[in-house]
């Protein structure tokens, strides 16, 4: 058996808590709208719920990212990886403010746009990650 080193455990606990900052959106997605039919004033324990798991997430997400950056190992890349990587910085910042603009929102329109542009700016940081990785 292989045994793990620092890079097999970073890139595992960013893609763990990516999953699960990106993969909770969808399932509260399909969540929401049945309940608010059903039990309206349950969406609100449902989404403080996924806020004390998928905050957490992103956070581990940010610092895991941060140590990649500073192992080193991008220095010797080619300007398209390292265009490439500031794009997913870029998207996985906005993934966050997005989100919390969706979170603290008080107007319909802020919950929806914040919620949309959130998940679409998580799903485009996954995505460029992939192709990342898939890169070097």
């Amino acid at each position: 058996m292989l045994s793990p080193t620092a890079e097999s455990i970073r890139l595992f606990l960013h893609v763990l808590a990516a999953s699960v900052w990106v993969g909770g959106q969808f399932v509260v997605a399909g969540i929401v709208p049945g309940m608010r039919r059903t039990v309206p004033e349950g969406t609100k324990a449902v989404a403080q719920g996924f806020a004390r798991v998928a905050w957490p997430a992103y956070g581990i997400t940010v610092i895991t990212g941060m140590w990649s950056l500073m192992s080193g190992e991008i220095t010797d890349m080619e300007d398209a990886y390292q265009g490439t990587l500031l794009l997913k910085i870029g998207v996985a910042i906005a993934a966050g403010i997005f989100a919390a603009i969706h979170s603290a929102g008080k107007s319909k329109l802020s919950i929806a746009v914040g919620g949309a542009l959130g998940l679409l700016c998580s799903v485009a940081a996954l995505f460029l990650g992939i192709v990342l990785t898939t890169a070097s």
